[in-house]
Protein backbone atom coordinates (compact mmCIF):
# COMPACT_ATOMS: atom_id res chain seq x y z
CA UNK A 1 0.00 0.00 0.00
CA UNK A 2 0.51 3.68 -0.74
CA UNK A 3 -0.74 5.61 2.20
CA UNK A 4 -0.39 9.46 3.06
CA UNK A 5 -0.20 10.94 6.59
CA UNK A 6 -3.24 13.59 4.42
CA UNK A 7 -4.47 12.95 1.27
CA UNK A 8 -5.64 16.57 0.03
CA UNK A 9 -6.71 14.65 -3.57
CA UNK A 10 -9.33 12.26 -2.32
CA UNK A 11 -10.79 15.44 -0.03
CA UNK A 12 -10.78 16.88 -3.74
CA UNK A 13 -12.51 14.04 -5.12
CA UNK A 14 -15.11 13.47 -2.52
CA UNK A 15 -16.25 16.91 -3.22
CA UNK A 16 -15.71 17.43 -6.94
CA UNK A 17 -19.25 18.57 -8.32
CA UNK A 18 -19.62 21.02 -5.29
CA UNK A 19 -16.33 22.59 -5.18
CA UNK A 20 -15.85 22.40 -9.21
CA UNK A 21 -19.24 24.67 -9.30
CA UNK A 22 -17.93 27.25 -6.93
CA UNK A 23 -14.53 27.86 -8.84
CA UNK A 24 -16.74 28.42 -11.79
CA UNK A 25 -19.06 30.20 -10.24
CA UNK A 26 -16.68 32.53 -8.75
CA UNK A 27 -14.73 32.85 -12.46
CA UNK A 28 -17.94 32.85 -14.16
CA UNK A 29 -18.97 36.27 -12.34
CA UNK A 30 -15.29 37.84 -11.84
CA UNK A 31 -16.21 38.71 -8.34
CA UNK A 32 -12.69 37.52 -7.00
CA UNK A 33 -12.21 40.14 -4.38
CA UNK A 34 -14.83 41.04 -1.45
CA UNK A 35 -17.65 38.44 -3.42
CA UNK A 36 -20.59 37.42 -1.94
CA UNK A 37 -19.33 34.15 -0.76
CA UNK A 38 -16.74 35.70 1.61
CA UNK A 39 -19.78 36.92 3.52
CA UNK A 40 -21.81 34.08 3.17
CA UNK A 41 -19.00 31.77 4.61
CA UNK A 42 -18.08 34.33 7.28
CA UNK A 43 -22.18 34.43 8.57
CA UNK A 44 -22.12 30.62 8.29
CA UNK A 45 -18.62 29.29 9.70
CA UNK A 46 -19.70 32.16 12.90
CA UNK A 47 -22.87 30.58 13.16
CA UNK A 48 -21.62 26.74 13.17
CA UNK A 49 -19.48 27.82 16.00
CA UNK A 50 -22.17 29.23 17.76
CA UNK A 51 -20.67 33.03 17.67
CA UNK A 52 -22.31 36.30 16.02
CA UNK A 53 -19.65 37.28 13.66
CA UNK A 54 -16.83 35.86 11.07
CA UNK A 55 -14.16 37.53 9.85
CA UNK A 56 -12.76 36.20 7.21
CA UNK A 57 -8.65 36.77 6.05
CA UNK A 58 -6.08 35.94 4.32
CA UNK A 59 -4.26 33.17 6.91
CA UNK A 60 -4.37 31.65 10.01
CA UNK A 61 -1.11 33.92 11.16
CA UNK A 62 -2.90 37.01 10.25
CA UNK A 63 -6.02 35.97 12.33
CA UNK A 64 -3.76 35.84 15.22
CA UNK A 65 -2.42 39.05 14.36
CA UNK A 66 -5.74 40.88 14.24
CA UNK A 67 -7.36 39.27 17.20
CA UNK A 68 -4.24 40.67 18.99
CA UNK A 69 -4.43 44.03 17.23
CA UNK A 70 -8.48 44.19 18.02
CA UNK A 71 -7.57 43.11 21.59
CA UNK A 72 -5.47 46.40 22.03
CA UNK A 73 -2.36 44.12 23.26
CA UNK A 74 0.73 46.26 22.10
CA UNK A 75 4.84 46.79 22.29
CA UNK A 76 5.81 45.48 25.83
CA UNK A 77 2.85 43.56 26.47
CA UNK A 78 3.56 39.83 27.73
CA UNK A 79 1.66 37.18 25.86
CA UNK A 80 1.80 33.54 27.47
CA UNK A 81 1.82 30.47 25.00
CA UNK A 82 3.08 27.21 24.62
CA UNK A 83 6.41 26.19 22.64
CA UNK A 84 4.84 22.81 21.15
CA UNK A 85 3.01 24.44 18.68
CA UNK A 86 3.86 26.05 14.62
CA UNK A 87 5.93 29.83 15.21
CA UNK A 88 2.94 31.36 13.86
CA UNK A 89 1.47 31.76 17.10
CA UNK A 90 4.40 32.98 18.85
CA UNK A 91 5.44 35.79 15.90
CA UNK A 92 2.23 37.06 15.40
CA UNK A 93 2.60 38.03 18.93
CA UNK A 94 5.89 39.73 17.94
CA UNK A 95 4.07 41.49 15.01
CA UNK A 96 2.36 43.73 17.54
CA UNK A 97 5.63 44.53 19.80
CA UNK A 98 4.52 42.19 22.42
CA UNK A 99 6.88 39.89 24.49
CA UNK A 100 6.48 36.46 23.81
CA UNK A 101 6.53 34.08 27.04
CA UNK A 102 6.35 30.18 27.01
CA UNK A 103 4.76 28.04 29.69
CA UNK A 104 5.14 24.07 29.66
CA UNK A 105 2.70 21.59 29.17
CA UNK A 106 1.18 18.47 30.59
CA UNK A 107 2.61 15.37 28.94
CA UNK A 108 -0.95 13.70 28.90
CA UNK A 109 -2.57 15.55 26.57
CA UNK A 110 0.50 17.85 25.32
CA UNK A 111 -2.27 20.72 25.99
CA UNK A 112 -0.64 24.07 28.08
CA UNK A 113 -0.03 23.18 31.76
CA UNK A 114 -2.08 25.44 33.82
CA UNK A 115 -0.88 25.05 37.12
CA UNK A 116 2.48 26.14 35.38
CA UNK A 117 0.80 29.18 33.41
CA UNK A 118 -0.73 30.87 36.75
CA UNK A 119 2.58 30.56 38.22
CA UNK A 120 4.57 32.47 34.78
CA UNK A 121 1.99 35.44 35.32
CA UNK A 122 3.79 38.21 36.04
CA UNK A 123 2.40 42.36 35.97
CA UNK A 124 3.74 42.58 32.30
CA UNK A 125 1.09 39.96 31.50
CA UNK A 126 -1.78 41.01 29.43
CA UNK A 127 -2.84 37.89 27.25
CA UNK A 128 -2.75 34.06 27.10
CA UNK A 129 -2.54 32.19 23.69
CA UNK A 130 -4.09 28.55 24.56
CA UNK A 131 -3.20 26.55 21.74
CA UNK A 132 -6.34 23.68 20.75
CA UNK A 133 -3.56 20.89 19.72
CA UNK A 134 -4.09 18.54 17.48
CA UNK A 135 -7.72 19.22 17.37
CA UNK A 136 -8.47 19.20 21.65
CA UNK A 137 -9.38 22.06 23.62
CA UNK A 138 -7.40 23.36 26.44
CA UNK A 139 -9.28 23.30 29.57
CA UNK A 140 -11.36 26.44 29.16
CA UNK A 141 -13.52 26.94 32.20
CA UNK A 142 -10.45 26.66 34.32
CA UNK A 143 -8.22 28.86 31.91
CA UNK A 144 -11.00 31.74 32.07
CA UNK A 145 -11.02 31.75 36.02
CA UNK A 146 -7.42 32.51 35.74
CA UNK A 147 -7.73 35.16 33.04
CA UNK A 148 -10.17 36.38 35.06
CA UNK A 149 -8.33 36.40 38.29
CA UNK A 150 -5.18 38.29 36.50
CA UNK A 151 -7.34 40.39 34.23
CA UNK A 152 -6.09 38.95 30.59
CA UNK A 153 -7.19 38.80 27.64
CA UNK A 154 -7.49 35.33 25.98
CA UNK A 155 -7.32 34.47 22.52
CA UNK A 156 -7.92 30.68 21.62
CA UNK A 157 -5.77 29.31 18.65
CA UNK A 158 -8.15 27.18 17.07
CA UNK A 159 -6.42 26.01 14.00
CA UNK A 160 -6.34 22.74 14.49
CA UNK A 161 -9.64 22.29 16.37
CA UNK A 162 -12.33 22.94 13.48
CA UNK A 163 -15.49 21.35 14.83
CA UNK A 164 -14.16 20.30 17.98
CA UNK A 165 -16.01 20.97 21.22
CA UNK A 166 -15.74 21.13 25.09
CA UNK A 167 -19.05 20.53 27.44
CA UNK A 168 -20.96 20.83 24.32
CA UNK A 169 -19.53 23.86 23.30
CA UNK A 170 -18.00 23.84 19.31
CA UNK A 171 -14.36 25.91 19.82
CA UNK A 172 -13.60 28.64 20.57
CA UNK A 173 -15.24 28.32 24.20
CA UNK A 174 -14.67 31.86 24.84
CA UNK A 175 -15.00 35.18 23.07
CA UNK A 176 -12.25 35.13 20.21
CA UNK A 177 -11.04 32.12 18.43
CA UNK A 178 -8.65 31.90 15.21
CA UNK A 179 -8.65 29.54 12.75
CA UNK A 180 -6.39 28.56 9.89
CA UNK A 181 -7.99 26.72 6.71
CA UNK A 182 -4.42 25.66 5.21
CA UNK A 183 -4.63 23.41 2.69
CA UNK A 184 -3.69 20.26 5.08
CA UNK A 185 -6.10 21.35 8.16
CA UNK A 186 -9.44 19.27 8.77
CA UNK A 187 -11.10 21.98 6.67
CA UNK A 188 -8.79 23.49 4.11
CA UNK A 189 -8.63 25.93 1.40
CA UNK A 190 -7.01 25.50 -1.78
CA UNK A 191 -4.37 27.36 -0.95
CA UNK A 192 -4.02 29.58 2.27
CA UNK A 193 -7.08 31.29 4.30
CA UNK A 194 -8.33 31.94 7.72
CA UNK A 195 -11.13 33.53 9.62
CA UNK A 196 -11.93 34.56 13.36
CA UNK A 197 -15.19 34.16 15.03
CA UNK A 198 -16.33 36.75 18.04
CA UNK A 199 -19.52 37.39 19.86
CA UNK A 200 -17.77 41.19 20.39
CA UNK A 201 -19.18 43.80 17.40
CA UNK A 202 -16.24 46.32 18.31
CA UNK A 203 -14.20 43.45 17.99
CA UNK A 204 -15.22 42.18 14.82
CA UNK A 205 -15.61 45.86 13.09
CA UNK A 206 -11.98 46.46 13.91
CA UNK A 207 -10.94 43.17 12.43
CA UNK A 208 -12.84 43.43 9.72
CA UNK A 209 -11.55 47.32 8.57
CA UNK A 210 -7.70 45.99 9.05
CA UNK A 211 -8.10 43.19 6.65
CA UNK A 212 -9.08 45.76 3.97
CA UNK A 213 -6.74 49.22 4.63
CA UNK A 214 -8.96 50.38 7.37
CA UNK A 215 -11.68 51.46 4.54
CA UNK A 216 -15.06 52.33 5.49
CA UNK A 217 -15.69 52.71 1.60
CA UNK A 218 -13.58 52.60 -1.20
CA UNK A 219 -11.45 55.57 -0.96
CA UNK A 220 -11.43 56.37 2.86
CA UNK A 221 -9.62 54.71 5.08
CA UNK A 222 -10.73 55.61 8.82
CA UNK A 223 -6.81 54.14 9.88
CA UNK A 224 -4.15 52.43 8.38
CA UNK A 225 -5.08 48.83 7.82
CA UNK A 226 -3.60 45.55 5.84
CA UNK A 227 -4.65 44.11 3.04
CA UNK A 228 -5.40 40.73 4.71
CA UNK A 229 -8.56 40.05 2.68
CA UNK A 230 -9.85 36.10 2.24
CA UNK A 231 -10.05 35.53 -1.61
CA UNK A 232 -13.28 35.04 -3.05
CA UNK A 233 -12.28 31.81 -4.70
CA UNK A 234 -11.13 30.01 -1.42
CA UNK A 235 -14.17 31.25 0.39
CA UNK A 236 -16.40 29.66 -1.91
CA UNK A 237 -14.23 26.49 -1.86
CA UNK A 238 -14.74 26.60 1.83
CA UNK A 239 -18.45 26.53 2.05
CA UNK A 240 -19.31 23.27 0.61
CA UNK A 241 -16.50 21.50 3.43
CA UNK A 242 -18.29 23.43 6.21
CA UNK A 243 -21.34 21.46 5.19
CA UNK A 244 -19.15 18.49 5.76
CA UNK A 245 -17.16 19.06 8.63
CA UNK A 246 -19.24 17.40 11.10
CA UNK A 247 -19.69 14.30 9.23
CA UNK A 248 -15.70 14.47 8.90
CA UNK A 249 -15.19 15.25 12.22
CA UNK A 250 -17.32 11.54 13.33
CA UNK A 251 -15.12 9.64 10.64
CA UNK A 252 -11.73 10.90 12.19
CA UNK A 253 -13.55 10.15 15.56
CA UNK A 254 -13.86 6.52 14.57
CA UNK A 255 -10.97 6.19 13.14
CA UNK A 256 -9.32 7.30 16.20
CA UNK A 257 -11.00 4.60 18.07
CA UNK A 258 -10.00 2.00 15.32
CA UNK A 259 -6.55 3.20 16.15
CA UNK A 260 -6.74 2.66 19.88
CA UNK A 261 -8.29 -0.56 19.59
CA UNK A 262 -5.06 -1.66 18.03
CA UNK A 263 -2.68 0.45 19.35
CA UNK A 264 -3.44 0.51 23.21
CA UNK A 265 -0.81 -0.91 25.39
CA UNK A 266 1.68 -1.04 22.65
CA UNK A 267 2.55 2.42 22.65
CA UNK A 268 1.16 5.70 24.31
CA UNK A 269 -1.87 6.80 22.05
CA UNK A 270 -3.81 9.79 22.53
CA UNK A 271 -6.21 11.23 25.54
CA UNK A 272 -9.26 12.44 25.07
CA UNK A 273 -9.61 14.51 28.17
CA UNK A 274 -12.99 14.51 30.21
CA UNK A 275 -15.20 17.05 28.50
CA UNK A 276 -13.88 16.82 25.37
CA UNK A 277 -14.98 16.16 21.95
CA UNK A 278 -11.83 15.54 20.32
CA UNK A 279 -11.68 16.28 16.33
CA UNK A 280 -7.97 14.45 15.83
CA UNK A 281 -7.00 16.80 12.63
CA UNK A 282 -3.95 14.38 13.93
CA UNK A 283 -3.90 11.12 15.66
CA UNK A 284 -0.19 11.57 17.25
CA UNK A 285 1.35 8.79 19.43
CA UNK A 286 4.55 8.43 21.45
CA UNK A 287 6.87 6.41 21.36
CA UNK A 288 10.90 6.08 22.32
CA UNK A 289 11.49 4.44 19.43
CA UNK A 290 10.24 6.91 16.92
CA UNK A 291 12.88 7.15 14.50
CA UNK A 292 12.87 3.46 13.98
CA UNK A 293 9.10 3.62 13.83
CA UNK A 294 9.31 6.14 11.16
CA UNK A 295 11.52 4.36 9.16
CA UNK A 296 10.03 0.77 9.52
CA UNK A 297 6.62 2.42 8.52
CA UNK A 298 8.17 4.17 5.31
CA UNK A 299 9.39 1.29 4.24
CA UNK A 300 5.97 -0.52 4.15
CA UNK A 301 4.44 2.75 2.40
CA UNK A 302 3.11 4.63 4.93
CA UNK A 303 3.77 8.45 5.45
CA UNK A 304 3.94 9.56 8.58
CA UNK A 305 4.80 13.48 10.20
CA UNK A 306 6.08 15.12 13.53
CA UNK A 307 4.07 17.91 14.81
CA UNK A 308 6.23 19.98 16.03
CA UNK A 309 10.31 17.94 15.82
CA UNK A 310 11.61 21.45 17.85
CA UNK A 311 10.00 23.30 19.94
CA UNK A 312 10.06 26.90 19.43
CA UNK A 313 12.51 28.22 22.38
CA UNK A 314 14.85 25.86 20.87
CA UNK A 315 14.78 27.17 17.52
CA UNK A 316 17.45 29.82 15.80
CA UNK A 317 14.61 32.13 15.65
CA UNK A 318 14.46 32.55 19.40
CA UNK A 319 18.07 32.44 20.47
CA UNK A 320 17.89 35.94 21.63
CA UNK A 321 15.63 34.85 24.39
CA UNK A 322 18.87 32.52 25.63
CA UNK A 323 16.35 29.92 26.78
CA UNK A 324 18.39 26.27 26.82
CA UNK A 325 17.51 22.73 26.44
CA UNK A 326 15.53 21.60 29.98
CA UNK A 327 13.74 25.27 30.41
CA UNK A 328 10.57 23.63 28.94
CA UNK A 329 10.96 19.72 29.76
CA UNK A 330 7.76 18.42 28.85
CA UNK A 331 7.25 20.07 25.59
CA UNK A 332 11.42 19.02 25.18
CA UNK A 333 10.63 14.88 25.99
CA UNK A 334 7.61 14.59 23.72
CA UNK A 335 8.92 16.49 20.81
CA UNK A 336 11.59 13.84 20.98
CA UNK A 337 8.40 11.07 21.06
CA UNK A 338 5.20 11.83 19.09
CA UNK A 339 4.74 10.53 15.65
CA UNK A 340 1.51 11.31 13.41
CA UNK A 341 -0.36 8.56 11.80
CA UNK A 342 -2.31 9.16 9.12
CA UNK A 343 -5.69 9.96 9.64
CA UNK A 344 -8.24 11.65 7.26
CA UNK A 345 -12.05 11.48 6.60
CA UNK A 346 -11.66 9.14 3.40
CA UNK A 347 -8.82 7.01 4.92
CA UNK A 348 -10.71 3.25 4.46
CA UNK A 349 -11.26 0.90 7.09
CA UNK A 350 -8.49 -1.77 5.95
CA UNK A 351 -5.82 0.81 5.20
CA UNK A 352 -6.57 1.66 8.98
CA UNK A 353 -5.84 -1.42 10.01
CA UNK A 354 -3.07 -1.79 7.70
CA UNK A 355 -0.85 1.48 9.17
CA UNK A 356 -2.26 -0.04 13.25
CA UNK A 357 -0.83 -3.53 12.35
CA UNK A 358 2.47 -1.87 10.55
CA UNK A 359 3.28 -0.25 13.93
CA UNK A 360 1.89 -3.57 16.04
CA UNK A 361 4.77 -5.40 14.21
CA UNK A 362 7.27 -2.60 14.39
CA UNK A 363 7.15 -1.78 17.75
Amino acid sequence: MNIQLVDLKRRYLSLKPEVDEAISRVIGNTSFIKGEDVSLFENEFSAYCGRKYGIGCANGTVALHLALLALGIGKGAEVITVPNTFIATSESISYVGGKVKFVDIDEKAMLMDLDKLEKAITPKTKAIIPVHLYGQMVDMKHLMEIAEKHSLQIIEDCAQCHGAEQHGRKAPYNDIGTFSMFPAKIMGAFGDAGIIVTDTKEYAEKMKMLTDHGRLDKYNSTFEGYNYRLDTLQAAILRPQLRKLDEWVARRRYLAKLYNEILNGLVETPVELPGNKHSYYMYVIKTKNRDELMKKLKDSGISTGVHYPIPLHLQPAYAHFNLKEGSFPVAEKCAKEILSLPLFPELTDEEAKYVADCVKKSV
